[in-house]
């Protein structure tokens, strides 16, 4: 008799373990993000502008890892901020395509988070997006994004 009550927890955690799969596997797990460097997001500079590095090209769409530093955001209640190489202490906002800085990128959150001094170095994790695209509440122009993103104090 002493045997059927430890069965039953076994097979009842076994259950419960079973029934979590499905959520887990939703998950993003933070170590499979493949890292990226700012020197790494073009492969030249011409007369047509910036052109994208085979590594952007290979992860458009993949999970990555960037460090960096916030730009001072829009406003207190924004949903994205700008990713800088060097910390900058006003937003280097571009009005088009041929003006964007080879040494930013823009990180749309997922969910809000409070942001952090612009000298202080951060990681951004997200899914990383290339080519031109225009916000359609800001009007904010960008060629380089991560979206789906959190990002962390290091």
């Amino acid at each position: 008799m002493t045997d059927t009550p430890r069965t039953f927890l076994t097979r009842r955690r076994m259950l419960s373990a079973l029934a979590t799969l499905p959520v887990l596997s939703l998950a993003r797990p933070a170590f499979a993000a493949e890292t990226l460097g700012f020197g790494e997001l073009y492969k030249s500079f011409g007369v047509l502008g910036l052109e994208f590095s085979d590594k952007v090209k290979r992860l458009n769409g993949e999970d990555v890892t960037v460090k960096g530093f916030m730009a001072p955001p829009l406003k207190a209640e924004a949903n994205f901020f700008v990713l800088t190489e060097i910390p900058m202490s006003l937003c280097p906002f571009c009005s088009s395509d041929a003006d964007w800085p080879d040494n930013i990128l823009v990180v749309y959150l997922s969910e809000k988070q409070t942001f952090v001094q612009y000298n202080a170095p951060i990681e951004a994790h997200g899914v990383l997006e290339y080519g031109a695209w225009t916000d359609p509440e800001t009007g904010f122009r960008s060629q380089l994004r991560l979206r789906e993103a959190a990002f962390n104090t290091v």
